[in-house]
């Protein structure tokens, strides 16, 4: 039988998440008690919670039929690349460049986009994070390779 193997992965991967995020808490962070709760008891009850709901993903999910799981690769290796390049180009580069590199790198996953078409998502995209980012929530980040 072949079971719906994304919903496992999915669901066990909810679950390590949230027994490390859980566990990461207690142990850094004050728990307090229900009178005087410590910045901990929230995030390890939000750590309990997603790993509960990944049991719930993954067990009827193990118990059912599913299609065959094919991976992506160039997809995934785009998606991660331009997530490792806004990493590394947001110092040097600024954010709107970064912003737009990483658009780029991402949106070469899907071949039914043209080259017009990931340009102008790739700079509406940065001007709505330069706008939410630097404008309206004031964070000090550069704009531009020079700092502007």
């Amino acid at each position: 039988m072949r079971r719906d193997t994304r919903d496992v992965l999915a669901g066990l991967l909810m679950v390590a998440v949230g027994v490390a995020a859980a566990l990461y808490a207690r142990a850094e962070y004050d728990l307090g008690d229900w009178r005087a709760m410590g910045p901990g008891l929230f995030p390890v009850m939000l750590g309990w919670l997603l790993a509960g709901l990944g049991v719930l993903i993954a067990v009827p999910a193990w118990l059912r039929r599913g299609q065959p799981l094919a991976l992506a690769v160039r997809s995934a290796l785009c998606v991660i690349g331009s997530l490792v390049l806004f990493g590394l180009l947001l110092k040097p580069a600024g954010l709107i460049l970064a912003t737009v590199v990483a658009v780029l790198v991402a949106s070469l996953a899907d071949d039914r986009f043209r080259w017009r078409t990931r340009w102008l998502t790739a700079g509406a995209i940065a001007a709505l994070a330069w706008l939410i980012f630097i404008v309206a929530l004031g964070m000090v980040l550069p704009s531009w390779p020079w700092g502007a």
